[in-house]
């Protein structure tokens, strides 16, 4: 069910496995998808699904944006049937070792960062899950030794007998709530999946600075071995700062590493970094290596990308900022006067911790979603212009008439993106756009 990047990795991992497979989306296929269908000879359905033959089928591959509450994926549940994900399938048919990462915010950069490392040191290695190419599509075609995987709350809920050989959890804070029926416990449930089936012989990373986790951790009987870090002295095993130096202890060996070397700076990026190098450092990555690929990493598009001064106007694309705690960290992350464009679909924000900041640095908010009336109340105190815009190039415009030289515009909406743009990528890349017609 589903016909994007997971699922055609599915129906092809399906199809070379031996299975009878098709494919439906309720949507519309995209044109790249529907030729790979076409070449590989698989049955697919396009703008509505078709029940019986779903119903009728051994076991479905669920896309993580179909929500489990679906009619459909109802009806399976009743009649027993067996409802994946992608990452579930094809965990089912590779040894490669798997290093998984989840969190509510930085799991795209920390992924990237530790497939770098890993590739940069030479190892065989694939980038899956929410970036990358599809899990089951390179366990199908292009086999690797080790796979990093970003996995979202929704790729973890359709996961059972899959393991992580090293799990990752860097922050828990609310997002998706909407999912979880406005209630945080099962959005925590869900993200501690990623420890399911683990045994003493894998490892747990964790940020021991979050509050959400530690006591989570304290409720739960962990196997693997643990491994915290955080901002706080260096433990063993474990990462943490001393005289501006991470330090990561694991397995007898210790790293060290000037902050100010990183190539990724900012507080949330010290905890990736940390996360990222010990993930590594379980693959004995020589000390040289990973200071190497530690300061030469590029970072992330859309993830406070510095894209264009204009005017003496510094524009920031922060697209991929979709819930609360993300923006708070873009917010914090700027030493300038901000016009903040925010908005889009709200998944039961709560922006009061967002409203100190905003009242010690943002000028003006540009809004730009269908229903901008919450951002409006929980700012209408602190900010002393906020504006409504219906497009991006409205928006951007507004920005930058709202700004003066010197100052910073932020694309850092809090919020999902499907109310105007395809995803984030589509909203932060129309931002640059825009910016470059200015």
């Amino acid at each position: 069910m589903g016909a994007g990047e997971s699922g055609v990795g599915s129906a092809i991992l399906a199809q070379k496995k031996g299975f009878e497979v098709f494919v439906s989306d309720k949507g519309t296929i995209k044109e790249k998808y529907k030729n790979v269908l076409g070449n590989f000879d698989i049955d697919f359905e396009e703008g509505m699904h078709t029940e019986n033959r779903i119903l009728g089928a051994d076991f479905v591959v669920k896309s993580p944006g179909i929500p489990e509450t679906a009619p459909l994926v109802q009806q399976l549940y009743k009649q027993g049937k067996s409802v994946i994900s992608e990452i579930e399938f094809g965990g089912r048919y590779t040894s490669a070792k798997k290093v998984c990462i989840t969190g509510s915010n930085g799991k795209t950069t920390t992924t990237l960062l530790t497939y770098h490392i890993l590739k940069n040191a030479g190892l065989k290695v694939g980038l899956a899950g929410n970036v990358g190419k599809s899990f089951a599509w390179q366990v199908a075609e292009e086999e690797h030794d080790v796979y990093v995987i970003e996995l979202s709350s929704f790729q973890l809920d359709g996961m059972y007998d899959f393991k992580a050989d090293v799990a990752v959890l860097l922050n828990i804070t609310p997002d998706h709530l909407d999912r979880y029926g406005f209630e945080m416990q099962n959005y925590v449930d869900s993200k501690f999946r990623i420890l399911q089936n683990q045994t003493n012989n894998d490892y747990f990373i964790y940020c021991d600075d979050d509050e959400v986790i530690k006591k989570e951790i304290e409720k739960r009987e962990i196997t693997a071995v643990q491994v915290p870090f955080g901002l706080g002295s260096p433990v063993n095993p474990g990462a943490g700062v001393q005289e501006n130096r991470i330090i990561i202890n694991l397995n007898q060996n210790q790293f060290s590493m000037s902050i100010l070397d990183l190539s990724l700076q900012g507080k949330h990026n010290t905890y990736n970094s940390m996360a990222a190098g010990i993930a590594s450092m379980v693959f004995q990555i020589r000390n040289e290596q990973l200071r190497e690929s530690m300061a030469d990493f590029k970072g992330v598009e859309h993830r406070l990308e510095r894209f264009l001064k204009v005017h003496g106007i510094e524009f920031i694309n922060d697209s991929k900022a979709t819930n609360v705690n993300s923006t708070w960290y873009a917010l914090e992350s700027v030493h300038k006067p901000i016009v903040w464009i925010a908005g889009g679909v709200d998944k039961g924000n709560d922006y009061s911790m967002l409203q100190g900041l905003a009242a010690d640095k943002v000028k003006a908010i540009v809004c730009l979603g269908k229903n901008n009336a919450k951002i409006r109340e929980a700012f209408a105190d602190s900010v002393g212009d906020i504006v409504e815009t219906s497009s991006m190039e409205e928006a951007v415009k507004a920005a930058y008439y709202l700004a003066r030289n010197g100052d910073t515009v932020l694309l850092s909406p809090a919020c999902a993106s499907f109310d105007l743009f395809e995803n984030y990528e589509d909203r932060g890349n129309q931002f640059k756009e825009q910016v470059r017609n200015l």
